[in-house]
């Protein structure tokens, strides 16, 4: 499908090598970039396979192509990355994680100065993050100050300027914050073995650093210089209560990657892990929107390049879920089926979990009839209704061996439960069991005063059953004749099938679909319901039929007996003074008489 033969010929032309691809339009526009290991066949099967949905769109507006040669697949990947970073096409995957989040800077400078900032610049200084969370950057900045005296200023503190005592300390010394390195108080060798240790803590190598402190100690303590050897053990125990703070998977591990990817509706989400000396040091999830083909594979390997980029992770391993067709240079993927990377891998796709959960609660919280809205839509797609169920009523039946047999209904009103909705019916016409016939009776008597009263109808029915309860339930709707004004489906109990009217096959919905769970949820409303006024009306004709014959002993008599003495037998085998102390002599002398 070539718009023109120009087209074709560059198609033609290009070369089995691997490389970056690049889509314009007629106005020369860049729409797409993409790599591929042979740039002709990759090229080629977007004009010779049938395409749908955006891709079409795509490839209808190419007008022109160009292309990257490179050395290897991983060129290509790292190229393709940057490019789209550089010129964000609009049919390429959309990384929505775009934030500046914060970095700790280590400053090139003699006695370099340590602070948090969301600006990098290449002016040789040190930056290690970033970090997600500000809380986070501010906790390791707190804890660094606390274990190491540094100075805070923007002093120039040349060998120079110190030799000339051009500077006095200031509050910061005085207050132990600082050991006054402007007043040579403190020397430059000092002053960069704590920066090498600290970088040494920010890269999560804080074994090593462990392993100094408590070198130190012991030297001071040799020498008998006991004060110093006390700060040293302080900042010793701080280290270690940081480090049991970290979730601590293994002695063993040293540096891993561990990546996870769920895909939610439209939308991927991946979390990294960053295992450091087999701990987890540092955890992002983003999310990625795919734009036209892109596989779970293709959107993982552009994030484990973006991520591994961004932190500047050089781990020889790399934990994913899945087998992955693509190499990375000093680097090994490992799918683990056991042990310690199994576990590591689990507690990433937790957090993938967590993190989707507190997005839809926040979305509830912060725009809740958007949220309603969309799930309407998704409800309206799934169940293919010709309007939005703004008015959902679900019904089920409750009896034991025919007795008591009643019927509820729960409702949802834009995408939420509506309590105030939920309905009891006692069956009146119906002897003994018949679901069928009692599922007919409710659903004729409730739409029957709907339409009586002159209200409104709900869009969508949901009957508790699987095709007899539909079909009972059709038949009240055809003798009203409102069969085309409501949707009406059944939900069987076992495999959680959707049955529609005149579809001999079930409908299977994605167990983690809101469609279905929505539906779920009335469903167990309503059984919940049902089951509790069953409950209370089957207690009270228990009451009525044993104790409340007695003449002169009401309900609320025969309720106080049985809570008492918690059975009929119980209250028969009873002598008459303890009868009368629960209830008075006069009534206790009624039930007394009326069982012997």
């Amino acid at each position: 499908m070539f718009a023109n033969e120009t087209l074709q010929l560059l198609v033609k032309s290009l070369p089995d090598t691997p490389g970056v691809y690049q889509y314009f339009d007629a106005d020369g526009v860049l729409l797409y970039i993409g790599k591929a290991k042979n740039l002709k066949k990759r090229v080629s099967s977007y004009f010779t396979k049938e395409q749908e949905g955006k891709t079409y769109i795509l490839v209808k507006k190419i007008a022109d192509i160009k292309h990257i040669v490179v050395d290897s697949e991983f060129d290509a990947l790292l190229l393709e990355n940057n490019l789209i970073k550089k010129y964000r096409p609009r049919y390429n995957v959309l990384l929505k994680d775009d934030k500046t989040y914060p970095w700790i800077c280590i400053t090139n400078e003699s006695f370099p100065r340590i602070f948090s900032t969301r600006r990098r610049i290449k002016d040789g200084s040190q930056y290690f993050g970033p970090y997600p969370m500000v809380r986070t950057i501010n906790t390791l900045l707190e804890l660094l100050r606390k274990l190491y005296p540094l100075r805070s200023c923007r002093l120039n503190l040349s060998s120079e300027a110190i030799a000339r005592k051009k500077y006095r300390v200031c509050l910061e010394y005085h207050i132990k914050n600082c050991a006054g390195p402007c007043c040579a108080l403190q020397s430059e060798t000092d002053y960069l073995r704590n920066i090498q240790q600290i970088r040494n803590i920010l890269r999560g190598h804080t074994k090593e650093v462990l392993c100094q402190i408590n070198a130190q100690m012991m030297l001071y303590a040799q020498t008998m210089e006991f004060e110093k050897a006390q700060i040293e053990k302080k900042k010793l125990e701080m280290l270690e209560n940081y480090r049991a703070k970290s979730t601590i998977f293994s002695n063993t591990l040293t540096d891993v990657d561990v990546f996870s990817i769920v895909q939610e509706e439209s939308i991927f989400y991946v979390n990294y892990l960053k295992v450091v000396d087999g701990a987890v040091n540092q955890v992002q999830t983003i999310e990625m929107i795919p734009q036209i083909h892109e596989t779970m594979e293709d959107v993982l390997l552009i994030a484990i390049v973006e991520i591994r980029e961004r932190y500047q992770s050089h781990a020889k391993e790399t934990v994913v879920q899945m087998e992955l067709s693509f190499t990375i240079p000093q680097t090994t993927f490992i799918v683990p089926q056991k042990g310690d990377r199994k576990a590591l891998l689990e507690l990433s796709m937790r957090n993938l979990k967590y993190y989707i959960l507190e997005k839809n609660k926040h979305k509830n919280l912060v725009a809740p009839d958007q949220y309603g809205q969309r799930l309407l839509a998704q409800i309206q797609k799934d169940l293919v209704l010709d309007a939005l169920p703004r008015h959902i009523e679900c019904f089920d039946n409750s009896n034991i061996q025919g007795d008591y047999a009643v019927a509820a209904m729960s409702v949802a009103k834009n995408g939420k439960l509506s309590k105030k909705d939920y309905r009891h019916f006692n069956i009146k016409t119906v002897e003994g069991i018949d679901d069928f016939a009692s599922m007919e009776e409710v659903i004729y008597r409730r739409y029957a005063r709907l339409l009586e009263e002159n209200q409104s109808l709900p869009q969508l029915i949901i009957v508790d059953g699987g095709k007899g309860q539909l079909s009972a339930a059709m038949n009240s709707l055809k003798k009203l004749k409102i069969t085309d004004k409501i949707h009406i489906i059944g939900i069987a109990k076992n495999l959680e099938e959707l049955y529609r009217p005149g579809d001999p096959y079930p409908l299977h919905l994605d167990k983690k679909s809101e469609t279905l769970q929505l539906i779920q949820r009335l469903r167990d409303e309503v059984h919940r319901f049902g089951i509790t006024h069953y409950r209370q009306k089957h207690q009270k004709g228990l009451i009525r039929t044993e104790l409340t014959d007695i003449k002169g002993i009401g309900d609320g008599i025969a309720a106080k007996l049985l809570k008492r003495f918690k059975s009929v037998k119980n209250i028969k085998a009873t002598p008459l003074e303890e009868l009368s102390e629960c209830i008075g002599a006069a009534k206790a002398q009624l039930v007394h008489d009326y069982f012997n």
